[in-house]
């Protein structure tokens, strides 16, 4: 459960944001070993609801994925402009409970752009939906791609999180535990 940063072992919850259909999945692992699929799913909210009454679903449910995960890192998809003002409208108010649920909880977070996650998934920043679901199901071992794509698409975050932040991840370790040792030496 969770970090053991010694070993660089990382949790990481991937949120695809969304209003109707919020992504979310969990993994586990480090750089260079398999990564283990903890947990998937879709938070969904009514498009009849009122927007704030949308709103705290999203984030009442979120945060029980927090609680019951524990994750090390919340990796959100960067918010980028559409066509659809509503539909970006609704993407960057769902972003914006996962970072204050972040901010609360005292967890990291990492924002990644889809082209960041595609490239990190597949090799190339212009692959298509299809292609990146079908490496999440190898990268994870999975017998079947998770459904709907929302969910697959917060796993793609995550593994794009754990593979292009574990060298971040281990340098920010070695860092503070560094700071650690050296104002240890100074207090002596």
């Amino acid at each position: 459960m969770g970090a053991h940063y010694g070993e660089y072992f990382v949790r990481v919850l991937g949120v695809d944001p969304g209003l109707t259909r919020c992504g979310v999945g969990v993994i586990e692992g480090e750089v260079g070993s398999p990564i283990s699929m903890i947990a998937v799913g879709v938070i969904l909210t009514p498009a009849e609801f009122p927007l704030e009454q949308r709103l705290l679903q999203l984030h009442d449910q979120l945060q029980e994925w927090v609680d019951l995960h524990r994750p090390d890192v919340i990796a959100v998809e960067r918010v980028f402009s559409q066509h659809n003002v509503r539909t970006v409208m609704g993407t960057g108010q769902a972003a914006g409970i996962a970072l204050l649920i972040a901010a609360r909880a005292g967890i990291p977070v990492v924002l990644h752009t889809p082209s960041e996650v595609k490239a990190a998934v597949t090799g190339t920043g212009r692959a298509n939906k299809v292609q990146v679901a079908e490496m999440v199901r190898r990268i994870l071992s999975l017998e079947s791609i998770p459904k709907p794509v929302d969910a697959t698409d917060a796993l793609a975050l995550a593994i794009c999180h754990l593979w292009r932040g574990g060298a971040t991840n281990r340098i920010a370790n070695a860092v503070t535990a560094e700071k650690a040792r050296l104002k240890g030496l100074r207090t002596s």
